[in-house]
């Protein structure tokens, strides 16, 4: 809702009266900052920023927000790309920028414990000062608390699981300002209802994460990158089946058009060949472990035509192979500079996946090298992101009409719309298709539980 400036300077003062004036902020440089992520959806301005520092605080605010029917949408990192902080209603936005804390690491139970605000590389820069990491990579430096709003996952989801599956217990401030904790720090949980499952991935919806309990992985001490091409996006789909089946357990495994490792190549350091690539990496428990997987995963990439198969790539090598893919988007935007974009983020089961990749390529075939296909292949992860003139109808319209028919070949293939980026605004039209409308409704029937007023990040996820 937007307020009246009446209505806005009560609630600064009652802002203030809990965080102070110093993290309050109605500039217009804040509100342009906190409007849009990095998706391509429009900007939508709220009307005051606040920068929280402790869980009463979140929570004093949602108390007010509440009684005063205002919305609330929490802000990490500004990383997402399906629109997912946008506050398109307005009111408060809450920044998590100043709980920032790594409350507690547990080093012998492999756990952490954090704010919402950490980000991603920071954190795990800290915890591997003692041997260990945060394994869902969303790629950005995404703070916690964003990648647990979306279910972030990456490119390590293959061995490692999305954020989902990596969160055990949290601490959550309700749309009232009650808080609730969820979940434990015991890895083997069975005591009532999976809330901690509910809130992941709810972006915002249903509650505001304060803290979170994390499992943590060793860092690997054996490990090796792997770069193999491809004639067809095709065979290295169907490659990524057979690795998958042969029991080999990559620790990722992505898949590059043509285009992608064109892109890709601009990077300094970075020489694929110009053709469907798959980058793999493996970790083993010793060299000569990790060798047999090599050997095996050499000749089955072979069998489909694999060709320029690279291993044992360096240390740095492999760094800086990582950072140029998780780089790829945004190498990608500053390819085509003022150009609109539409991605997608479907996911099958990966017995599926190589019908998925061959449809995909055939819908994109006349796109040249306006149409990027890529995923984490290794789960059945696939995107695509098409570039367009801004304005030109047409364009816009193929491009919705591929991404459509790619959600409805996913679901098909007993899959689904959105892999890891999240509902936001651009997949909520797919919603009912995928859950049906019992599904839907029960949806409903929780978002009205615990947000009876409907102010937690509202018009995503459900179109509320």
């Amino acid at each position: 809702m937007t307020l009246s400036p009446q209505a806005l300077e009560k609630t600064i003062q009652t802002l203030q009266s809990i965080v102070g004036a110093e993290r309050i902020s109605t500039t217009q440089a804040d509100l342009e900052m906190h409007a849009r992520d990095q998706s391509a959806f429009p900007a939508s301005l709220p009307e005051v920023v606040v920068w929280p520092q402790t869980t009463a605080e979140v929570s004093a605010i949602l108390r007010h927000a509440n009684k005063t029917s205002l919305s609330v949408t929490a802000w990490g990192a500004g990383t997402s790309i399906e629109g997912n902080p946008i506050p398109l209603k307005g009111g408060i936005v809450l920044n998590f920028q100043q709980m920032d804390k790594i409350i507690k690491i547990h080093q012998y139970d492999f756990q952490v414990t954090v704010q919402p605000g950490v980000l991603y590389k920071d954190m795990n820069k800290e915890l591997a000062k003692y041997g260990l990491f945060f394994a869902p990579d969303p790629g950005a430096n995404a703070s916690i608390g964003g990648m647990i709003a979306n279910n972030a996952a990456g490119i390590r989801t293959v061995k490692y699981g999305a954020t989902k599956d990596n969160v055990l217990a949290m601490e959550v401030a309700l749309a009232d300002g009650k808080i609730v904790r969820t979940g434990s720090r015991s890895v083997k949980q069975s005591s009532g209802y999976d809330l901690t499952r509910l809130f992941v991935g709810s972006e915002g919806t249903l509650g505001i994460v304060t803290e979170a309990t994390l499992k943590l992985a060793p860092l690997p001490e054996h490990f090796s990158a792997v770069v193999v091409a491809f004639p067809t996006v095709k065979e290295a789909a169907e490659t990524v089946f057979d690795l998958i089946g042969a029991g080999l357990e990559p620790a990722a495994l992505e898949l590059l058009n043509a285009t992608c490792a064109r892109l890709v190549n601009t990077e300094e350091g970075i020489n694929l060949v110009v053709a469907p690539n798959l980058l793999i990496e493996f970790h083993g428990a010793s060299d000569s472990a990790l060798q047999d997987t090599l050997t095996l995963a050499k000749e089955i990439c072979q069998e489909h035509f694999g060709q320029d198969f690279q291993a044992g790539i360096g240390r740095e090598s492999r760094a800086q192979l990582w950072r140029a893919r998780h780089s790829l988007f945004e190498i990608a935007v500053r390819s085509y500079p003022g150009q609109s974009f539409l991605l997608s983020d479907v996911a099958v089961p990966i017995s599926k996946y190589p019908a998925l990749i061959s449809y995909a390529a055939e819908l994109m075939a006349g796109l040249g090298d306006k149409g990027l296909i890529l995923g984490h292949a290794g789960d059945g992860n696939l995107h695509t992101v098409i570039f367009f003139p801004p304005g030109d109808q047409a364009a816009e319209a193929q491009a919705q009409s591929i991404n459509a028919l790619l959600v409805k070949k996913a679901l098909l293939l007993n899959g689904t719309s959105t892999g890891e980026h999240g509902v936001g605004i651009g997949k909520q039209k797919y919603m009912a298709l995928e859950h049906g409308e019992n599904g839907l409704n029960l949806m409903r029937q929780i978002k009205a539980t615990l947000d009876p007023a409907g102010i937690l990040n509202p018009g995503k996820v459900l179109n509320l």
